[in-house]
């Protein structure tokens, strides 16, 4: 990912806050056939031995991208706000003119050998926190244990872990950084005049650079 240095994010708690807020992650592996892109949701433990954490996460075990994909490294790309920038928004379009449209995005992206995990215990537990962590928001959070033990058992026959212990975790907040104070001011209001939930995401990262949302 080319990442120029005004819109490089390196602190590794915004990092993981980022990952914590939009876990569902496009897990990129390389198979005999080419490159192999799949939709995950995926938990992060800041937890690992290259400093920058370790990426956990079950696919269908019908999905062929356990059996298939080069376990040398992966790739997981986790996507937040972004939208389209009007150079109608800068104040510098009435100076100069000299203004273009662009695109304004919030990306970071993970990668690390992955490991494929089998084991009962290991993958019950991930489903466990899994939905401990998306369901505490509800007033009355489904568990796991609600369904029936030999349910689960066979569901979980259904799946197969993955792990990926990072080695590389980079961010790229491209949220006007490299714009006068005036025209970011411009593309808050426009982004709020817009008047949709993405681009009030959007709009709070060009305010404050380095939000998890």
């Amino acid at each position: 990912m080319y990442v120029p240095a005004h819109f490089e994010e390196t602190r590794l708690e915004v990092l993981n806050d980022f990952v914590r807020s939009h876990p569902f992650g496009m897990l990129v592996t390389r198979a005999d056939e080419g490159m192999v892109a799949n939709g995950v949701p995926f938990l992060l433990d800041p937890e690992g031995p290259g400093g920058f954490g370790t990426l956990r996460a079950h696919v269908a075990r019908a999905n062929p991208v356990w059996r298939e994909a080069r376990r040398d490294e992966a790739l997981v790309v986790f996507q937040g706000p972004q939208g389209y920038v009007s150079p109608a928004w800068y104040p510098a379009k009435a100076e100069h003119g000299k203004v273009v449209p662009t695109w304004n995005y919030v990306m970071v992206q993970a990668r690390g050998p992955l490991r494929v995990v089998e084991d009962r215990a290991w993958l019950l537990a991930l489903v466990t926190r899994l939905t401990e962590r998306h369901e505490a928001p509800r007033d009355a959070p489904w568990a796991v244990t609600d369904a029936p033990a030999a349910y689960v058992e066979t569901m979980l026959g259904a799946i197969v872990g993955i792990e990926i212990e990072l080695t590389s975790l980079v961010g790229k907040w491209k949220v006007s950084q490299n714009r006068a104070a005036a025209d970011r001011d411009g593309v808050v209001r426009g982004l709020a005049e817009a008047g949709t939930d993405s681009a009030a995401a959007l709009g709070r990262q060009v305010a404050n650079p380095g939000r998890a949302d």
